[in-house]
């Protein structure tokens, strides 16, 4: 077993539902160039805690949100000390961030970017990662570092199609319902802001997530649930 077999089969056991790997070296910041390979960290989110979502988020989501945030910044924190272990640069770019001095709403580098690049999945309407296993309802980290690594394949187009139910679904109207492409910015997709007003109207159940409804209806995590029962 090689050490990047080693580092997935550790990440798994530290609680991640899936793990990917990309070359990043095109898009990276200069000041990150040095570490521009990607680990893509997914923690699946409970399904009766997402279905329990209708037309507003619940308390109990909220708790759940932050704590898979939580579970994912100590795993990418115990994948950086372990890459470090090993004598590579690694840095864990944080759960939920935004930077303001990169822009509204953005972080350190974006974690769907890097687990598109890895072939975990695409960005759907909803302006979240889709992935063939679990849906939108997952999490997401990143760690970078410069240990070289057998890649993924990237997935470079949507596979919503016609599908326009998160879009109609989004109290906040925030969706274009735009088909994502490598490239397309975000702000074709989705309105960040408008989805960050619209949860000033749930102070008394907490702020710094979304409120989860175009996740819920998507039909890719409705049919990974069907699959399994």
């Amino acid at each position: 077993m090689d050490k990047q077999e080693i580092l997935e089969k550790k990440i798994k056991e530290w609680g991640a539902s899936l793990v990917g790997f990309s070359n990043l070296e095109e898009i990276v910041p200069e000041n990150l160039s040095d570490i521009s390979y990607g680990i893509s960290i997914v923690i699946k989110l409970s399904d009766r805690i997402v279905d329990e979502i209708t037309d507003k988020p619940t308390h109990t989501y909220y708790h759940h949100y932050r704590a898979v945030n939580n579970l994912i910044d100590l795993i990418t924190l115990r994948t950086v000390l372990l890459l470090e272990e090993w004598g590579y640069k690694a840095l864990a770019v944080p759960a939920s961030q935004s930077i303001a001095d990169l822009g509204e709403y953005r972080g350190l580098f974006p974690h769907k970017t890097a687990a598109t690049r890895a072939g975990l999945g695409w960005i759907g309407k909803n302006g979240l990662l889709v992935t063939e296993e679990y849906g939108p309802r997952v999490r997401l980290g990143t760690v970078l570092t410069n240990m070289p690594l057998k890649t993924g394949t990237p997935v470079t187009q949507s596979r919503c199609g016609s599908c326009r139910i998160c879009v109609d679904a989004c109290p906040a109207m925030a969706l274009y319902g735009a088909l994502w492409k490598e490239g397309i910015p975000r702000e074709e997709i989705v309105d960040a802001k408008a989805c960050s007003e619209y949860m000033k109207n749930f102070k008394h159940i907490g702020r710094g997530h979304v409120c989860g409804i175009c996740m819920e209806v998507c039909p890719y995590g409705k049919r990974k649930k069907s699959v399994d029962r």
